[in-house]
C-alpha cells in the first residue's frame, strides 16, 4: 500500500512541523477561544444555525472585502463555494481559462460539470497570467476565467493594473471572472477584480488562512445579488454553516486589524528563512520570491529527486511535512515541493536543519550544502 503522508502526519500531529497545507499557526489562540468557549457553554451546537448566516458575521465579511453592491454568501469553506460556482455556471463543452500550476481542486470541479480547463503554462517569469495571454486563449466555448490571487502554489501576486486588465478582458467578452482571494491578506498589493468588473466577478474568500480556522471549514463568495441567488440553488448547506465556525470567524474578523500585522510580519520573516535554507543547497531554487502568500515552491528538478521521495524523507526522518508538487501541476509537479510558513519560528528551525540533510540523504553525490 502506498505511503499515506496525511494519515501519518495526523497520527503524529503533536510531533510534526506542518508546512504542507498553507495553514496559519500564528493567530493568537485567545482571538477565538473565548467566543468558542461561550458558545459551547451555551450549547449552541445543539440547534441549527440561522440558515442565511449570522447577520453580524455577514456584515463583517462585507466590510472586510470592501465591495459595495456585492452580497456575501456563507459556505463550508471556500472550496464548497468553488464547487457551487462551477456546477451552477458551467455546462458540458464549456471552457475555463486557468493556469498550470494552480489549485487543481478547482479544475476537478470544472471537469465534474462536463467542462474543461484551458491551462496556460505559467512556470516561467513572471509566474502568473497576463491579460494578453488570457485574451489570446479565449475561444467560442470560453465561459469563465480563473484568477487566483495570490496564486497557490507559487506565491505569485498580481499587480493592481494586471488585475484591472484581466477584469476588463472578462467584461469585454462577457465572461465570468472567478477571483479566488484566499491569501489576499498576506499580499502587499492585493486588488479585488470586482472593483473593476463588478457584474462579471465572483469573489471567493476564506478565513481558513488569514484567521487560522482551516479546521472549522468556513468561507464563502461575494457577487451581485442576482448572481448570488442563481448560485444559491446549488447550496448543499440549506440548514446553515457550522455554528461554531461562524462564532469563531466573527470573533476573528472583529479583531483582525489588531493582530494580523504581526502574523504577516512573522510569515515574511519565515519566508526569508526558507530562502536562506534553500540557497544553502546547490541545485535547489525558489522560482518566486518573496511570496505574496504564505507558501512558496522549492524547485528540486536539477537535483534529479522525486518530490514524493523528499516529502516522505522529511516527514518520516525529520517530522517536517511539506507537499509534493504533483498535487498542483500536471506539467511541472515532478519538479518541486511546496513549503508553507505561517508557523512558529521553531517549525522553521526544524526545516532549516532538515532540508539540507534530507537532500543529502536522497542524493548522496549532490554538492554539499554551503555553510
Amino acid at each position: 500500500m502506498p505511503f499515506d503522508a496525511f494519515r501519518y502526519a495526523h497520527a503524529h500531529r503533536g510531533e510534526v512541523a506542518w508546512l504542507s497545507q498553507n495553514t496559519n499557526h500564528l493567530v493568537p489562540p485567545e482571538v477565538v477561544r473565548g467566543a468558542l468557549e461561550e458558545a459551547i457553554r451555551e450549547r449552541r451546537y445543539e440547534g441549527y444555525p440561522y440558515a442565511p448566516g449570522d447577520p453580524e458575521l455577514l456584515e463583517r465579511v462585507a466590510r472586510d472585502l470592501g465591495l459595495p453592491g456585492q452580497t456575501p454568501f456563507l459556505t463550508a469553506g471556500g472550496t464548497e463555494s468553488l464547487y457551487m460556482i462551477t456546477r451552477a455556471l458551467l455546462a458540458p463543452g464549456d471552457e475555463v481559462i486557468a493556469s498550470d500550476p494552480s489549485y487543481l481542486i478547482i479544475h476537478r470541479f470544472v471537469e465534474l460539470s462536463g467542462a474543461r480547463t484551458r491551462n496556460l503554462d505559467i512556470y516561467a517569469p513572471p509566474y502568473r497570467l497576463s491579460a494578453e495571454r488570457v485574451a489570446e486563449a479565449i475561444g467560442p466555448k470560453t465561459r469563465m476565467i480563473l484568477l487566483i490571487d495570490p496564486l497557490n502554489p507559487l506565491g505569485s501576486g498580481y499587480p493592481r493594473e494586471e488585475v484591472r486588465a484581466i477584469a476588463e478582458v472578462a467584461h469585454d467578452h462577457h465572461l465570468t471572472l472567478l477571483n479566488d482571494v484566499t491569501y489576499r491578506d498576506f499580499s502587499d498589493h492585493a486588488s479585488l477584480a470586482a472593483q473593476f468588473a463588478p457584474e462579471e466577478t465572483i469573489t471567493v474568500w476564506s478565513v481558513s488562512k488569514n484567521c487560522g480556522l482551516a479546521g472549522l471549514r468556513i468561507g464563502g463568495f461575494s457577487a451581485r445579488p442576482e448572481l448570488v441567488k442563481q448560485l444559491a440553488r446549488f447550496n448543499t448547506n440549506d440548514l446553515g454553516v457550522n455554528i461554531l465556525a461562524q462564532v469563531a470567524a466573527n470573533a476573528a474578523l472583529r479583531t483582525k486589524s489588531e493582530w494580523f500585522g504581526a502574523v504577516k510580519r512573522q510569515t515574511r520573516e519565515n519566508g526569508a528563512r526558507v530562502k536562506a535554507t534553500v540557497e544553502r543547497v546547490p541545485g535547489a531554487s525558489l522560482p518566486v520570491y518573496p511570496s505574496q502568500a504564505n507558501m512558496m515552491v522549492v524547485d528540486i528538478s536539477r537535483l534529479g529527486l522525486s518530490p514524493e521521495a523528499l516529502q516522505e524523507e522529511l516527514l518520516l526522518r525529520h517530522g517536517v511535512f511539506v507537499r509534493a508538487g504533483n498535487y498542483l501541476s500536471p506539467t511541472h509537479g515532478a519538479k518541486f515541493v511546496r513549503v508553507s510558513f505561517s508557523n512558529p519560528p521553531a517549525d522553521l528551525d526544524r526545516f532549516e536543519r532538515a532540508f539540507p540533510d534530507a537532500i543529502a540523504a536522497l542524493a548522496p553525490r549532490a554538492p554539499a550544502p554551503t555553510a
